[in-house]
């Protein structure tokens, strides 16, 4: 009999003939290894996100430049089609059945995907924002740790496609912020993922239909300043 430490030690290889096997049946895949989630020209950072350029897509590479700014956190990028449905192929639902991006393949953890901007934005701050830079800590701030996740999942569900419901949000919003720079934390508040999670759909207004933020004094003024982060910049341009 296989003592428990040894199947433990086995634990990885084990996995990884599971991923290669499957990953050898998977039609359709790109040039790469999907086993191994290796791309050509990757670095083979602790992290890989697939990604496009939508509000979904930018919230992650925001957190991710944020990260590697403060923390030195490296990552690899491989950008999805999304004209050629490429979200749809196997491979990639293999990732993330809902077939949407993003994606993100935690290297570190034996290759664990996480998909939904949200799940990813709450995963990062809990395995790589140390000393929560981004987020609360949930033993020692409690309360704070909630109220994240409760703008977190408002803002996740808030995503509107008609005008009158899109300045509904905006009005939420702005109310928030009347005496607040960020949406959570003590005082006037913290940078947080709550943050970093709204701000790519407001700042994408016009997509929306709303030519401009004038009406919504306070929550210009969350966007304008969230903007002026390099990282947000470098975010957006991914």
């Amino acid at each position: 009999m296989i003592s428990t430490p040894a199947l433990r030690r086995l634990g990885p290889i084990v996995r990884s003939f599971r991923l290669q096997s499957t990953a050898a049946s998977v039609p359709g895949a790109p040039d790469f290894n999907p086993s191994q989630n290796v791309h050509p020209g990757d670095t083979q950072a602790p992290l890989l996100l697939y990604t496009a350029g939508t509000p979904n897509g930018r919230k992650v590479a925001v957190l991710l430049e944020e990260l590697k700014v403060a923390r030195g956190l490296q990552y690899d990028v491989h950008k999805i089609t999304l004209s050629k449905n490429e979200q749809k192929e196997p491979w990639f639902l293999a990732l993330n059945p809902n077939g949407r991006i993003p994606a993100l393949v935690d290297r570190n953890r034996g290759g664990f995907a996480v998909f939904e901007s949200g799940a990813i934005l709450v995963y990062l701050a809990q395995h790589y924002d140390v000393g929560r830079m981004f987020a609360f800590d949930p033993a020692r701030e409690p309360e704070a740790y909630s109220e994240m996740l409760q703008w977190v999942f408002w803002a996740v569900s808030a995503h509107a496609r008609y005008t009158d419901e899109t300045e509904r949000l905006y009005g939420v919003l702005e109310m928030r912020l009347a005496d607040r720079d960020h949406l959570v934390g003590p005082g006037r508040g913290k940078y947080t993922i709550a943050d970093i999670n709204a701000h790519p759909w407001v700042a994408g207004h016009k997509w929306a239909g709303v030519e401009s933020l004038d009406r919504w004094p306070n929550m210009k003024r969350w966007v304008e300043g969230i903007a002026e982060r390099p990282a947000v910049q470098a975010g957006f341009a991914v």
